[in-house]
């Protein structure tokens, strides 16, 4: 994976030779975008699996269910990392059902994984195709945060939307909010759209409600890191703003993500657990401080989106609207 901290001023792929080492690079946003920690937590554990030489499969059962807690416990909002890593349980399961050997199923687990990139990239493909309907021609798109190939298997949710209307043959132009503290859309998104040679104007996060009061922007579209029962949505902190600003302005309000992201187990926001991130993220950046030594800091890495604000949220099976409750059930039963 290319390391998301250094951009846009380096540009390095690390290779990551064992699961602690996936795991710290979820942990330290090396790997960051909900869609991408799933895939790498599930090549992690296929990592995991490999290095364990066991030939006890009960010292081997062990051993994974370690590997699958070492990689649950790196990011807690995100869902699609725990819906990979059950996924990867479900497959041991079901090969050990099968009286597969451990050999077969240190295979068979990396084939998985495998198997679950190249879906992830399907999908990204598949919504950005129904969310391409969406957008206007000659449309002026609004983002926050980064939600496009770097935050996924490849291709993006809501820059995948994007990239799929550019395909199309439209004339979209892209707002990209700063995002701040981490920086995700100046240093990923906006980096991400220059090398597609798609128009983007880069603005800070605060600048949002004076493009669409002034009737600059035309849209609004995020990416997701979980999505509840009811249709809340939890993103990058600074979503929830963004999405008031669109409804004040009467401007849609669109949520990318795939299948994956949805969590109907949960029945609204409230529920989902927002990570609180290092203050040194808020009072430095790039090493330098920024502000007063000692301050109180807060730094909640996420916020929640009631769906009131949601007009539509794009997946590979389609196009759910309101109510939420019916629409996403239906879109997990497709799934």
């Amino acid at each position: 994976m290319v390391d998301q901290r250094l951009l846009p001023v380096e540009e390095i792929y690390p290779v990551f030779q064992t699961y602690r080492e996936v795991a710290q690079a979820i942990k330290d946003m090396v790997i960051r975008g909900a869609p991408a920690i799933g895939v790498a937590a599930a090549m992690g554990i296929a990592l995991g699996a490999r290095d364990t030489r066991s030939g006890d499969s009960v010292e081997f059962e062990q051993a994974f269910n370690q590997i699958c807690e070492v990689l649950g416990a790196t990011r807690p909002t995100a869902v699609n990392l725990f819906w990979a890593i059950e996924r990867m349980r479900n497959f041991y399961a079901q090969m050990k059902a099968e009286n597969k050997s451990l050999d077969q199923i240190r295979l068979g687990l990396i084939e998985e994984a495998k198997r679950m990139q190249k879906e992830d990239v399907e999908a990204n493909r598949a919504l950005g195709r129904f969310g391409a309907e969406l957008i206007p021609d000659h449309a002026t798109v609004l983002t926050h945060c980064n939600a496009g190939a770097l935050a996924t298997a490849g291709y993006g949710t809501a820059l995948g939307v994007i990239r799929a209307a550019v395909e199309a043959g439209k004339r979209v132009m892209v707002f990209a909010d700063e995002t701040r503290p981490f920086l995700q859309g100046s240093r990923l998104t906006a980096w991400e759209l220059q090398k597609e040679k798609i128009p983007v104007t880069l603005i800070t996060d605060n600048m949002a409600g004076h493009f669409m009061h002034s009737g600059r922007i035309d849209c609004v579209i995020v990416g997701a890191d979980r999505i509840a029962a009811n249709g809340d949505v939890a993103n990058k902190i600074g979503t929830y703003s963004v999405a008031v600003l669109a409804k004040e302005n009467d401007l849609p309000f669109y949520v990318a993500a795939p299948i994956s992201t949805l969590d109907l187990s949960i029945e609204s926001g409230e529920q989902i657990p927002i990570e609180e991130r290092n203050k040194k993220e808020v009072s430095h950046i790039r090493g330098a401080l920024l502000a007063p030594e000692g301050i109180d800091i807060a730094n909640p890495a996420f916020d929640v989106t009631p769906h009131r604000y949601i007009t539509a949220i794009i997946t590979e099976h389609g196009v759910a609207r309101p109510p939420y409750q019916e629409s996403l059930k239906k879109m997990k039963a497709d799934g």
